[in-house]
């Protein structure tokens, strides 16, 4: 008896490429089969891009809540 060949996996193909700014350009990312983010860039660089240019929500609304505290407490 002969053997069936073993089912290929379907290849996916690639859409176009996302847009990414002039700082970043040549920016891929995946993830690999075992759900790991792959990427082509050192994470340093795209923490110090993200710094520099995204402003932390977080960080804005803690400072309001902290002007408040002290506007309460001088009156």
């Amino acid at each position: 008896m002969t053997k069936k060949p073993a089912a290929k996996k379907p290849v996916k193909k690639e859409g176009p490429k996302a847009k990414v700014h002039q700082e970043l350009s040549g920016f891929e990312v995946t993830i690999n089969e075992f759900g790991e983010i792959r990427s082509n860039m050192k994470v340093e660089k795209i923490n110090e891009f993200l710094n520099k240019n995204v402003e932390d929500k977080k960080l804005i609304e803690k400072e309001e809540a902290e002007g408040r505290k002290k506007k309460k407490g001088k009156g």
